[in-house]
């Protein structure tokens, strides 16, 4: 009686365990794929940034758009990530959105975006799987 209720009790501890690390591969694979969607928008959002800089004489509001929407997706990504490069390449990018934002602030309608663009294929980087 002793040696099947060990059994049992093993078994229901490996069970757990074995549980408890497939949950943990899950909540690791939802944070991969999170990062891999943000990642994507922030890159749909930079190429926007490009375009509303080129057609920025016609239309500059659609810079302050473009900075507005980068910010969104990177308060998203900052909310699920523990990895200290990705933490690295959304600083870089908030202080590029930053930069920006001041330049045109002071009436700069072409302003330097290689920083944003430079952040953004770093996040891009992090976030892409093995």
């Amino acid at each position: 009686m002793k040696r099947s209720r060990r059994s049992i009790t093993l078994a229901v501890a490996t069970a757990a365990v074995l549980t408890t690390t497939a949950l943990t591969g899950c909540g690791a694979l939802d944070t991969a794929l999170d990062c891999v969607k943000t990642a994507d928008a922030i890159a749909t959002s930079v190429n926007n940034l490009q375009q509303a800089v080129s057609n920025a004489s016609n239309d500059v509001t659609q810079i302050e758009e473009s900075l507005n929407a980068i910010d969104t997706e990177l308060g998203n990504l900052e909310k699920t990530t523990g990895n200290a490069d990705l933490s690295k390449a959304i600083d870089d990018l908030s202080k590029g959105v930053e930069s920006v934002r001041t330049a045109v602030k002071n009436g700069d309608t072409t302003p330097d975006i290689k920083p944003v663009t430079d952040a953004a294929g770093e996040i891009a980087k992090v976030c892409t799987p093995g």
